[in-house]
């Protein structure tokens, strides 16, 4: 079945706490699923990960664990527990073992989990594909390709060809597929649960073992037949040919084909994201504290030297840059963000379009707009290169973040679509190779200067374009290229604390002190 990307599933999403959504947000999904596989009854749990991936040695320091330990209690992204689930799971008498063993695959973000009670054991393999998405890969040793956008009905059974006639001429689905292992099982993709009718009809067969019914963990769903009007550059202007459309529309176009909802429900699906966004700015620049981080509240410091006067002029910058900082913060405190297009470059896109549009005292559906424009820049990424750092290095986050919001500056200027789209490829091209090396373990620095930066670099290249500098590359191309330029960067420089910044002298003694004793670092405001 073929897929793409969603602006809500795939780019401007999850809410969330940090720090990271390939680690929190995309591991609670995959022990959401794994919960919804035991029916909800856990006794025991074998989580594995291999020494070569990312999370062997990030597991716990950037989120994993915490992600893990909420999906296994049926929480979701945002919950106020989650710093504390560690506590939450061994209350409800959940026994957790993390391995470091060689599992193979060679995804850097591999999740092989285990699972018992006193009646099954259930096996399910999953990756992080970036952005909090995930896939599974395997359940019970077979293979399968779930994204945890369909209702999935898996019936294990031992006589597969009589259940499936009927299933075909007896309910709506999008897939049928038979999975044959050890202990095969018929996988259904759909729109809804089986009818309570069919499903206790199933039950009675002979044939039928028992039924698993796994719940979506993405907020918009995928479909049979699934079409979008473009997933390329090249080919939203062929589509926009006669239509004269700005982007913040072509973006509407694309989201309404992808996920069968109306122009104002994808626009106002927007709107409350800007309102998330706007809430953990205004936050950050309160003053954040939380023990176990490296950096404390510098917004409230630029904030005091930018009112005092003591700062290089430069007004929006500035104000992006505070703007920037305090999104971070917020993060780095386990409060409320949206990951866009990941939790580690959280503060990028939102910092550069906020700070644009309250410097130009622009009205809420414009940043609105502005943000749907990044989005559809972000649905070429998604399909053609990767959001994760793991994959790509931080040039997959900050980055792409970067390059979403210069297309989405030139539009609140008044810009072309043709400008926009220059203005991407112009920040795309600035970014490539940036290596993913986060200090202490930590997504805190040099996260937050790489924010900035890409930030800052939207602005720019905003400007270039809106004055017509030459791209010279195009959009189209530059993607290609990140995808490319990420498979060459070492494993080491993908989010794994073995190179760059993350192993020389100070950073190792960051990490010691934090995990000795958590809060010893940290300076608050």
């Amino acid at each position: 079945m073929s897929t793409y990307p969603s602006i809500f599933n795939d780019v401007i999403g999850p809410v969330m706490r940090g720090p990271s959504s390939s680690h929190c947000a995309a591991s609670l999904r995959i022990a959401r699923l794994c919960r919804d596989l035991m029916d909800e009854n856990i006794k025991d749990i074998l989580i594995e990960f291999d020494p070569n991936g990312s999370l062997a040695t990030t597991h716990k320091s950037q989120g994993s664990d915490m992600g893990l330990f909420g999906g296994f209690l049926g929480w979701e992204a945002h919950d106020e527990r989650l710093p504390e689930s560690e506590k939450y799971i061994a209350t409800a008498g959940i026994n957790i073992a993390i391995n470091i063993v060689d599992i193979g695959n060679g995804h850097p973000n591999l999740y092989k989990i285990t699972l018992y009670n006193n009646n099954e054991t259930r096996k399910l393999t999953a990756i992080s594909t970036g952005g909090g998405m995930i896939e599974v890969i395997a359940i019970d040793d077979v293979k399968v390709s779930m994204a945890g956008d369909f209702f999935e009905t898996l019936i294990y059974c031992k006589d597969p060809e009589n259940i499936i006639a009927f299933l075909k001429a007896s309910i709506s689905y999008d897939n049928i597929e038979f999975h044959k292992g050890e202990i095969s099982f018929i996988e259904i993709k759909s729109q809804a649960f089986l009818d309570e009718a069919i499903y206790k009809e199933l039950l009675a067969m002979e044939a039928v073992l028992f039924i698993k019914q796994l719940q979506p963990v993405l907020p918009v769903m995928a479909r049979n037949n699934l079409e979008v009007p473009f997933i390329t550059c090249n080919e939203m202007v062929e589509y926009n040919a006669g239509k004269n459309k700005a982007l913040w529309e072509l973006a509407v176009d694309y989201e309404m084909a992808r996920g069968n909802i109306s122009g104002p429900e994808v626009f106002e699906k927007m709107r409350n994201i800007i309102h998330v966004m706007g809430n953990a700015i205004q936050l950050g620049l309160k003053g954040t504290h939380y023990e176990d981080r490296i950096l404390g509240s510098q917004s409230l410091q630029f904030k005091e030297n930018w009112e005092a006067n003591k700062l290089i002029g430069g007004e929006t910058n500035n104000r992006i840059i505070m703007y920037v900082s305090a999104m971070m913060e917020v993060k780095s405190s386990m409060g409320v963000i949206v990951a866009a297009p990941t939790a580690g470059s959280c503060g990028a896109l939102p910092g550069a379009l906020f700070g644009t549009a309250h410097s130009m005292q622009l009205h809420e559906d414009e940043l609105v707009k502005a943000m749907l424009s990044a989005g559809l820049i972000g649905v070429f990424i998604a399909a053609h290169a990767t959001f994760a750092a793991e994959v790509g290095g931080c040039m997959a986050e900050t980055g792409s973040g970067g390059g979403m919001a210069a297309a989405a500056i030139v539009e609140m200027k008044g810009g072309t679509l043709k400008q926009s789209i220059a203005a991407a490829s112009l920040a795309l091209q600035n970014s490539l190779g940036i290596i993913c090396d986060p200090i202490g373990n930590r997504v805190e620095a040099p996260c937050l200067g790489r924010n900035v930066m890409a930030a800052t670099n939207a602005v720019s290249c905003a400007n270039m374009a809106l004055s017509n500098y030459e791209q010279l590359i195009p959009l189209d191309e530059v993607i290609e290229t990140m995808k490319a330029v990420g498979d060459q960067i070492h494993h080491t420089l993908r989010c794994t604390n073995l190179g760059g910044l993350s192993i020389t002298n100070t950073a190792k003694k960051i990490e010691a002190m934090l995990e000795e004793v958590p809060g010893k670092f940290f300076k608050s405001c």
